[in-house]
């Protein structure tokens, strides 16, 4: 049997009539680059989120990237966020100039743990100008907003939210549920092709509760400019087309449909790993959240992790590894200082984490293989 991480074209399949006839329209009106269709998709997503403001850009590594730059955050500013996470997280930091800084990460959640965000906060509260926190989501998992938001108050930092492996998961809060991505005053969404909404590209959005920060991240994402030929601030060219826009409208009638079917997917492997006694034989499952969790990955640690891996691939089952490096060890960041052993739970995650195939349209018989696959692996040892 082949099971590949994700099936793409299992979900065109279903769509292909609604895809094409949204394509053809943009073709038809010949306006390529924002314009009503994108408008539309952003009040779609702003009606969705519940965010004050959504705006189309061109990745979720420019939304990022614009979030920081509307805050005006530059050298003598300091940004907290994971080591633990896809590298445009911290490469956003970096080009914008400011000091990247990290905490650990809780190995059951894979997110952030507050216990060590708060002296990272605390002494980058006295050392810089001004602190963003930027916590992320990762693989559809909201990281502990709750208790980041109160410190990001207590030490006066702000918040972006990095979403972009997120979209649609959900917290119950004192106001009512909470999309990832409207909890700070900035929420970075990603539309790369094999997100929960994936575009036919490249293609992101910011999330803003504030009138003025909307408006700037408007301006840069056109170079600084609202009137042609005027510009107001050095921004960059990063919006999003209408192509993108016509397509990720109709895949958005259908996100919580597919995030259902990836809890039920998520809960499936949970129950056959846990009948087959792989938690008993050092396979660590994820934690479950309910409705908080979209299972963009779903994510196991095993101490063997690149033996299994090639266990799968020789059955015919594809795996990822996210991610086998953690970003304070990358080679662009070795001037900063930071060594093997700063944050130790990131850097086990990393030797340990392995994703397997998960998407709506995964069967209950291609699971069954992907568990005795791994159980078979353990029984050979």
């Amino acid at each position: 049997m082949r099971i590949p991480l994700l099936d793409l074209k299992a979900q065109h399949a279903a769509i292909r009539a609604e895809v094409e006839a949204a394509v053809k329209a943009v073709f038809d009106d010949q306006q390529f680059v924002l314009g009503a269709t994108v408008e539309r998709f952003e009040e779609e997503m702003r009606a969705y989120t519940g965010a004050a403001h959504a705006i189309g850009v061109a990745s979720g590594s420019d939304a990022l990237l614009l979030a920081l730059l509307a805050l005006e955050i530059g050298p003598q500013d300091a940004v907290v966020t994971t080591p633990f996470t896809f590298f445009a997280t911290a490469g956003s930091i970096v080009r914008a100039g400011a000091r990247l800084l990290f905490g650990d990460i809780d190995p059951a959640t894979f997110n952030l743990a507050p216990e060590s965000v708060a002296a990272v906060l605390r002494d980058a509260a006295r050392e810089a100008r001004r602190v963003v926190l930027m916590p992320v989501h990762l693989y559809g998992r909201l990281a502990p907003m709750s208790a980041l938001s109160l410190l990001a108050a207590e030490h006066g930092a702000a918040i972006v939210e990095d979403a972009a492996q997120a979209i649609g998961a959900r917290a119950a809060t004192e106001r009512g549920s909470r999309m990832a991505g409207t909890f700070g005053l900035f929420g970075a969404l990603s539309f790369f092709p094999s997100k929960n909404l994936g575009a036919a590209g490249d293609a992101g959005m910011v999330l803003c509760e504030e009138e003025e920060m909307a408006h700037r991240v408007r301006l840069l994402r056109t170079h600084g400019s609202l009137r042609r030929y005027v510009h107001d601030r050095v921004g960059v060219n990063s919006r999003l087309d209408a192509l993108q826009a016509a397509v990720l409208s109709v895949k958005l009638k259908h996100l919580e449909t597919w995030n259902r079917a990836r809890r039920e997917r998520a809960a499936a492997y949970e129950r056959r790993l846990r009948d087959a006694g792989l938690d008993r034989q050092g396979v660590v499952l994820p934690e479950l959240a309910g409705e908080e969790h979209v299972f963009h990955q779903f994510v196991i640690r095993v101490e063997r992790r690149d033996q299994l891996r090639e266990a799968l691939a020789e059955a015919g089952v594809e795996t990822q590894v996210y991610y086998p490096v953690p970003l304070h060890r990358q080679p662009c960041f070795a001037d900063l200082g930071f060594r093997d052993g700063d944050f130790p739970q990131a850097e086990r995650v990393c030797r340990e984490c392995l994703a397997l195939p998960i998407f709506p349209e995964l069967s209950d018989d291609q699971i069954d293989y992907v568990v005795e696959t791994i159980a078979a692996f353990h029984r050979a040892r």
